[in-house]
């Protein structure tokens, strides 16, 4: 059993999503049990992925017995296995709150939410370049759905956008993925990084617009300058779960850039090493200087932490524009803290909403709140982690990245990252302000809170301390999966050798 185990993440939701979808006209509480039993037995299973990684043995699975370079591979080394376990820790905050009510506003909720995680999950552990595109497109297929499950204007107007766009990334990537095999000959991540080293000087060029294009492709996923503007319209929209998910959406194209350009354009790649470097450090910084004026400018809550989202996108960006296994270790470390503190943020916005009534989440004076003494609390301690205030592990994540810069990387790096988080305590404090302290005299209102939704944000805020808490061994094994990146030729040797585990 244990052999099958790096394909279990994908497959798990692919047969439970599939079943959803079939039996849709089914009790909702069927499926509310079977949606969340799978996503819980899926955090069992990528912590057991997560222990035989941990030890740096980098296996594979090939489909079908075809061994790489020419079959389909999954791989499974430390970054691929933390990602599947972030993924699996949000989706069932998300799901556990969907239970709540949100998820009976449209049509097959939890089935499209189960293939959405097989998308993210296989763009984690995919071994190759085409099932990459694949897998991105499972995984957008659903989030179209997702976006607009209850429908209303806004949501519609912004699927719009965030369909088009992704449609022209789509085919960019395709594009990109034809000129980088037709200069190699080859898709697999782990033969195309050795082919690189004996390639040819007239395809050169070739490969270089190839990898161009797919940073383009991968910076419009992560929502980098200035292909961001999609993102704060369509996470604002989007249902409270459905946002919370999509915090990962965008550390799925941060993960692909670092994973294809650490071990494709590695050391191996000559000339071509680490050509990402420059566009990805300067971009970065523009995006966290958009973001905070974002943050600033935002009149509604979940805008401001849509834009929350963008600054951590522009933060995680830097550490790979930085260039070095301390940077990358402490934007590891950073990504956990961000994805699932944002996540949080994202539900206990819809749960203030709920109880502000025609405001709702509106950044204006509303009625006081039935469990507004809750609320704030929670709200409290997701403004400080989030902003990065000590002791939460926001803090403590800015700090490893701001200590990891080099010289001439300081005077950049330090005033930005610290700029966007004053901007975001005084963002964070006006919302506060408003929503809890300057409400109309009167009586206490909105519907009473189900214990999923306390659940389901309580699961992903408490994830902060936490990280505080396990500091150590978590930091531990963040720079020791930079580490591991930062030797591609550990990849490339477990794939391209008989070392692998195939079914």
């Amino acid at each position: 059993m244990m052999q099958h185990l790096i394909v279990l993440p994908v497959v798990l939701p692919l047969l439970v999503g599939l079943f959803l979808l079939r039996s849709r006209h089914g009790a909702m509480r069927t499926h509310r049990t079977v949606g969340v039993t799978a996503t819980a037995l899926l955090v069992v299973v990528a912590l057991f992925m997560l222990a035989r990684a941990a030890g740096g043995e980098v296996t594979y699975y090939a489909l079908g017995g075809w061994q790489p370079p020419f079959g389909i591979v999954l791989v499974l080394d430390r970054l691929s296995a933390l990602m599947v376990l972030l993924t699996s820790v949000l989706a069932l905050g998300c799901v556990i709150f969907a239970c709540a009510g949100d998820d009976e506003r449209g049509s097959n909720f939890h089935g499209l939410f189960q293939l959405q995680l097989m998308g993210i999950n296989g763009a984690f552990l995919t071994g190759d370049l085409f099932n990459l595109f694949v897998f991105f497109e499972v995984l957008l297929l659903a989030s179209y759905a997702l976006l607009i499950h209850g429908g209303g204007k806004s949501r519609i107007q912004s699927a719009v956008h965030y369909v088009v766009l992704n449609l022209a990334g789509s085919s960019l990537f395709l594009i990109s993925v034809g000129v980088l095999y037709g200069a190699t000959g080859t898709l697999n991540m782990a033969d195309m990084a050795m082919r690189l080293s004996e390639l040819p000087a007239e395809r050169s060029g070739l490969v270089t617009a190839g990898a161009l294009m797919l940073l383009v492709v991968f910076g419009l996923k992560a929502a980098i300058l200035p292909l961001y503007f999609w993102l704060p319209r369509a996470y604002a929209a989007a249902p409270a779960p459905v946002a919370a998910l999509f915090a990962i959406m965008t550390k799925v194209g941060i993960y692909a850039i670092l994973r294809v350009y650490t071990l494709v354009f590695g050391e191996h790649a000559g000339a071509l090493e680490a050509l990402e470097r420059p566009w990805v450090w300067w971009l970065s910084l523009a995006t966290m200087v958009v973001a905070g004026i974002g943050v600033l400018a935002a009149r509604d809550l979940r805008l401001l932490v849509a834009y929350l989202v963008l600054v951590s996108v522009g933060t995680l960006l830097a550490g790979i524009g930085m260039g070095s296994p301390a940077a990358t270790g402490a934007l590891l470390y950073y990504l956990v803290h961000s994805t699932l503190v944002t996540g949080g943020l994202f539900l206990l916005a819809e749960m203030i909403g709920l109880q502000r009534g025609k405001a709702g989440t509106r950044l204006v004076k509303g009625r006081p709140m039935l469990h507004g003494a809750w609320l704030s609390g929670l709200f409290f301690a997701g403004a400080i982690a989030v902003a990065g205030l000590p002791p939460l592990s926001g803090a403590l994540g800015k700090a490893l990245l701001l200590n990891a810069a080099e010289p001439w990387q300081q005077p950049w790096l330090w005033p930005i990252l610290l700029a966007t988080g004053l901007a975001a305590i005084i963002a964070l404090s006006r919302a506060g302000s408003t929503l809890f302290w300057r409400s109309h005299a009167g009586e206490a209102g909105g519907v009473t809170l189900s214990r999923p939704r306390w659940l389901g944000v309580g699961l992903l805020l408490a994830a902060s301390p936490l990280l505080v808490a396990l500091a150590g061994p978590v930091s531990d094994y963040t720079r020791a999966t930079a580490d591991q990146l930062a030797d591609p030729d550990i990849l490339v040797r477990a794939v391209l050798s008989d070392a692998g585990e195939s079914p």
